[in-house]
């Protein structure tokens, strides 16, 4: 079982940048396929970005790719989501998972942390 918790959100100007970081207990992290998923009010949960176990390969959506940066460092059992150039329209609770496979599912991970609220104010 794999425990998640979410820090770094906050309220940044739009154009400006945050990073999450994702921390993990346990000692399987290395294993786990990482995703980060957000969550806007009124809206259901929405992919963002993943990452494979070894940190190879990495998928984003359309709407953060390029100005968001996932990494993972297993030594730290961490995952980072750098997010640069933001736009009010991320304002979302973003949350970390932990599954199995690559997905931009949310039902495919297994394993979530509380949320941590970014709000990009225009």
């Amino acid at each position: 079982q794999v425990q998640l918790v979410e820090s770094g959100g906050g309220l940044v100007q739009a154009g400006g940048s945050l990073r999450l970081s994702c921390a993990a207990s346990g000692r399987t992290f290395s294993r786990y396929v990482m995703g980060w998923f957000r969550q806007a009010p009124g809206k259901e949960r929405e992919f963002v970005a993943f990452i494979s176990a070894s940190g190879s390969s990495t998928r984003y959506a359309d709407s953060v790719k390029g100005r968001f940066t996932i990494t993972r460092d297993n030594a730290k059992n961490t995952v980072y989501l750098q997010m640069n150039n933001l736009k009010p329209e991320d304002t979302a609770v973003y949350f970390c998972a932990a599954g199995n496979m690559y997905s931009l599912g949310s039902s495919d991970y297994a394993y979530w942390g509380q949320g941590t609220q970014v709000t990009v104010s225009s």
